[in-house]
């Protein structure tokens, strides 16, 4: 895979797609295939397989194996496919390369959570994961920590595709946009579409997306809205789903991929509760203001209409009914 085609690719939506659990807990191989066929049949430019939306840090090595091989193997090639990576260095390095055999095009490597990282050091994490060459490399930062010359060094490795830039530091993302005018390297939003606009206006290109497992189309048409200049209609199309990002934040982001699982199961697709520590369950007043949001879309109409006269019914026998949140 040319560096460039993944660049060009990074430009473009990140999906991350969710993974999905069986009754049993297990990864339910056959329905993440039909998540991810959804969002490369969508026209997602570049399918992240196991990012955070997939909850990358609650999987074990062997389920990273899996859902990377029926990732790619789903795609057919609709949308490139990276691989997400991390944990020890050793493991990272051994990880790519086996996307690669896999035929993955490129991967994504998480920041370290190590309590005693020095951000000097992550950088120096990333760029030896690079330096091991297995595929091009998007390297995944969130940390404020990390200085201007560092992220200049880590922008400047010629197997560095791209950066998913995800702090709000507007300040330190325009420096770093500046330094490296002339690398190659691609500057991504990595705070999804409520940050893209700003984001598109300092110079980054392309953003991440857990809304692509709901509604790619939505996400679709703020990426081609902010690609025309059309920046108008790209703010009143993130108004559009503010509420549902909004969710997404609660317990200090715990809710993040519980929201999108959850709308998941709303629209006809059971991929099963989110991994301890993540938020496993939505509550009550948040699965009825999630609905209302996922009918005020038009999305999955006729599974919405099912399960809330499931929902319905369970209150008539089980308790008087409450008015739901119409939001």
């Amino acid at each position: 895979m040319s560096i460039d085609r993944v660049r060009q690719a990074l430009k473009g939506i990140s999906g991350v797609h969710v993974t999905p659990y069986g009754p049993d807990g297990e990864v339910d191989a056959a329905l993440l295939r039909r998540v991810v066929e959804r969002i490369a049949a969508a026209g997602v430019h570049n399918v992240v397989a196991a990012g955070n939306t997939g909850e990358f840090y609650a999987l074990t090595p062997a389920e990273l194996r899996l859902v990377h091989e029926t990732a790619i193997a789903a795609a057919k090639g609709r949308a490139l496919v990276t691989a997400a990576v991390g944990r020890s260095l050793r493991e990272a390095v051994a990880t790519a390369k086996d996307a690669a055999a896999m035929g993955a095009d490129a991967v994504m490597a998480h920041q370290p959570l190590d309590p005693f990282a020095a951000p000097s050091a992550q950088v120096d994490y990333f760029l030896a994961i690079a330096d091991a060459g297995a595929l091009p490399l998007v390297a995944y930062v969130r940390s404020n920590d990390i200085g201007l010359s560092d992220l200049t060094r880590l922008a400047a490795h010629p197997n560095v595709a791209g950066i998913k830039f995800a702090t709000p530091n507007l300040m330190l993302l325009a420096d770093c946009i500046r330094a490296t005018a002339d690398s190659p390297a691609v500057w991504v939003c990595g705070l999804a579409e409520g940050w893209a606009a700003p984001f598109h206006a300092l110079g980054a290109r392309g953003f991440t997306s857990g809304l692509v497992n709901v509604a790619p189309e939505r996400s679709l048409a703020i990426h081609a809205a902010l690609e025309a200049g059309r920046y108008e209609e790209a703010r009143r199309r993130v108004a559009a789903i503010a509420a549902f990002e909004a969710m997404r934040t609660k317990h200090n982001n715990g809710a993040n991929v519980t929201v999108v699982k959850e709308a998941m199961r709303l629209i006809g697709f059971p991929v099963g509760p989110v991994r301890a520590p993540g938020l496993v369950a939505l509550e009550p007043g948040d699965r009825e203001r999630l609905a209302a949001i996922l009918k005020g879309w038009g999305v999955g109409t006729a599974t919405l209409a099912a399960a809330e006269e499931e929902r319905l019914g369970s209150q008539n026998v089980l308790a008087p009914l409450t008015a739901s949140s119409t939001e």
